[in-house]
């Protein structure tokens, strides 16, 4: 299920289409540069936002995670994991923003349920 990008982004993305197109080059061929395997470099990368403090981030690199099949428990706890690392406070900031994602998901996850017994 693709998600739709923030109007901002998509915004910079009309205005600015060469630093886009450049942007997008660099994090695919860093994301692919080595031997880590897919759901362990979307976990990773949702810690190094989680660090950073970027809500903005911590939501894309969740919405990424999620499209690659990484389960809400395993992005929950990266947030935990964060603790005694950042700080409990910016921890449970993070895990907020998880969680506005997650919640976000469980709407349409339920649509896209009904026809199919519940089954996902």
């Amino acid at each position: 299920m693709k998600t739709r990008l923030p109007e901002h982004f998509q915004s910079f993305r009309r205005r600015y289409p060469r630093v886009a197109v450049a942007h997008e080059s660099l994090a695919s061929a860093c994301h692919d540069a080595g031997p880590l395997a897919e759901r362990v470099r979307r976990l990773v990368k949702l810690g190094i936002a989680i660090g950073a403090r970027e809500e903005g981030a911590v939501h894309a690199q969740v919405r990424q995670a999620l499209e690659a099949g990484v389960d809400a428990e395993s992005l929950r706890h990266v947030a935990l994991l964060a603790i005694p690392t950042v700080g409990f406070p910016a921890a449970m900031a993070a895990a907020s923003w998880i969680e506005d994602l997650l919640a976000r998901r469980a709407p349409a996850r339920a649509k896209g349920d009904q026809g199919r017994g519940g089954r996902s």
